[in-house]
């Protein structure tokens, strides 16, 4: 008999930790709100680094927006093609042939004058000054070029034709009436314009250069020697030499007389 009690007491034991083990349909499942709310936080740490990736290619793209150029449409056939190739090649206003300009170089109606630089401080206006007396060689037509770096003489003259008005360089004046920078003779350059303007201007030999100058339109002066410097006797001392420039020189007497 104490054997049987032993055994019910055993089998009473399992059956209740079987019935603990089993969920009721009373009990609910228990939530873990520590992993949820990790799950929301990194949630919304995705969601804020995605708008500001966003916000940052906004604003690189409005950047872009700014210097990018607009692009032409694309013809559609090869008639709207040489169309637009035309306007794109449509000159800039020119004054050479017309009266609109009050902006005149007086004593210079039978030459083509240049107001340029030969310095090499600011790289666009050499360039622009280089590409003017390219063009202008390339006609072989004599240009009376006054460089303001040479003599600041220039400067104040063209200073006084724009009414002390800073301008830039080159400047260029066709037989007295201005004409313009160096966009203008680019532009008159390319649609043939230039070169019924220069009709009647006589022609140079190929290569012809000064053998005074050197095509560089001032020699040393020949009182100083470039020095700036003359001794007066009467009063025994150093003066300025009256006869150059700040440099000390002289214009060609060959190629600027």
């Amino acid at each position: 008999m104490v054997e049987s009690d032993n055994r019910l007491d055993m089998s009473s034991k399992s059956f209740n930790r079987s019935v603990t083990m089993q969920p009721t349909a009373d009990s609910k499942p228990k939530l873990n709100y520590a992993s949820l709310n990790r799950a929301v936080s990194s949630n919304r740490f995705y969601n804020s680094v995605g708008s500001a990736s966003n916000s940052f290619k906004g604003k690189v793209k409005q950047l872009c927006s700014l210097f990018e150029t607009k692009k032409p449409p694309k013809a559609t056939n090869l008639i709207e093609a040489e169309t637009q190739n035309v306007k794109s090649l449509k000159p800039m206003k020119s004054l050479c042939y017309n009266d609109e300009s009050s902006i005149r170089l007086p004593g210079t109606q039978d030459r083509i004058v240049v107001y340029l630089t030969s310095l090499r401080g600011i790289r666009r206006t050499y360039e622009d000054c280089y590409a003017v007396r390219m063009i202008f060689r390339g006609f072989r037509v004599w240009v009376d070029e006054r460089d303001i770096s040479m003599d600041a003489a220039y400067k104040k003259e063209l200073q006084s034709i724009f009414g002390g008005r800073k301008v830039d360089l080159p400047q260029v004046f066709i037989r007295g009436k201005y004409v313009g920078g160096a966009d203008v003779l680019k532009s008159m350059f390319e649609t043939g314009e230039l070169a019924r303007v220069l009709e009647g201007f006589p022609r140079q030999q190929l290569g012809q250069v000064c053998g005074t100058c050197g095509d560089v339109r001032f020699v040393p002066c020949d009182i100083c020697s470039g020095s700036r410097k003359v001794f007066d006797e009467d009063e025994d001392m150093r003066k300025r030499c009256l006869e150059c420039n700040e440099n000390g020189l002289i214009k060609c007497p060959d190629c600027c007389s």
